[in-house]
This record gives structure tokens, sequence and C-alpha cells, in this order.
């Protein structure tokens, strides 16, 4: 019994082989054509023919030709620069396939250029020297640091409990220094009124506030 079965198996694997072949025969397509642009109908050479979902494909020659075997139901994309792309889609009836397939032409704007003549060399000495180079970090801790720019920020803030401190001790040994008698006035006294006229050629009294750098 098994040997029966075995000779009919050998005896049908050719008809089962021979129908898969020409299953798959009837299925391949060959498809060539021209490509050319819409517009002049010129031949565009060197464009990329693939069939999408698999790794097959061929350039176009110089004058457009191009020939590719495929399967029916295969989607081809033709593409190349300065062209919109296409896609041809395999028709299911035939095994030749010739086309003409036409591409249009892909503009592309691109951003103005401005072309200036070269400056002379006094134009580049003048606009080098009047280039306003921004300070770096490094000048700008400098500028902070000086002298006049602490003396500024040390007169808005406020006194700590040190100084707070030690400016009323400094007001109250005054009033019990001259308890009991009055007090001198300034507006009197010559060295009161250089410690003034010092402080006004140093801009002490100028209301300058810190700019932020």
């Amino acid at each position: 019994m098994k040997r029966l079965i075995l000779y009919l198996l050998l005896l049908a694997a050719p008809y089962a082989v021979h129908a898969q072949f020409d299953k798959l025969r009837d299925s391949v397509v060959q498809v060539f054509g021209v490509i050319m642009t819409a517009d002049s109908l010129k031949a565009i050479p060197a464009v990329s023919v693939v069939v999408k979902g698999r790794n097959q494909g061929m350039y176009s020659t110089d004058q457009g030709v191009f020939s590719l075997v495929v399967l029916k139901g295969d989607v081809i994309e033709f593409s190349s620069v300065g062209y919109k792309t296409v896609d041809f889609t395999v028709p299911d009836s035939g095994n030749q396939v010739s086309i003409i397939q036409l591409m249009v032409t892909d503009a592309k704007y691109l951003p103005a250029t401005i072309i200036r003549p070269r400056p002379t060399r006094e134009q580049f000495e003048r606009d080098f020297v009047n280039t306003n180079v921004p300070d770096d970090q490094i000048e700008v801790a400098r500028q902070n640091n000086s002298a006049a720019k602490r003396a500024i920020l040390a007169r808005g803030l406020p006194a700590n409990a040190s100084e707070a401190a030690s400016t009323y001790l400094r007001q109250g040994a005054q009033k019990y220094y001259y308890q009991g008698q009055a007090p001198p006035q300034n507006i009197l006294n010559p060295l009161a009124w250089a410690d003034f006229i010092q402080a006004w050629k140093r801009g002490d009294f100028r209301n300058n506030t810190p700019t932020d750098q």
C-alpha cells in the first residue's frame, strides 16, 4: 500500500511542477519602453526604474530606453533629479507591456542670492574699526567689579545687622558726647566742606542705577 502511494506521488510530481511553472511563467511580465519629458518629448537619460518592495531596478539608457522583468501587479517607480516621481502599476493581462512614460519637470524655487562687489581696503578698514564687538564674560565681570560700580551697588543695598548696630552705637555715642550742650554745626566746619567738595567731584551724589550686562 505504501509503495502504491509512493508510485502515485512520483507520477503526479511532474504534473504539479509543470502546473506551478506554468503559473509562475504566466505571472512574469516584461516591461519595456522609453522615458520622455512631458513638455518637449525629449528622452531622459539615467532615470531610476525601481520595483517597489523588491531590490530590483535599473537606469534608463542615454536614449531613455529601459527594459525590466517584473511580476503582474508590481509597482514600478520612475524617479530622476529635476522631475516629479511617477508610479506605474503592471497590468494583470499579457506577458509583455510597452509604455512611453512621461515625466513632468519639478520646479524648485531657491531664495534669491545678492552678489555684491568686493569692498575696497579703505571700506574694509572703516567697517572693521566701527564694528561693535559685544563684551565677553570676562569684560562684563571686570566692569561689574569696578570701584564705581561697587559704590553704586553699595548705596542701593540695605545695611546688614553689623552695620546697623555700628551706626546705632555711633549715633548713641555722639548723642551722649554732646549731652548738655549744643552739637557743632558742620555747615561752618571747613573740614566737612572739604569732604563735601571731594565727594561732589567723585560723583558720589549722582543718581546712577546699575545696568544689567
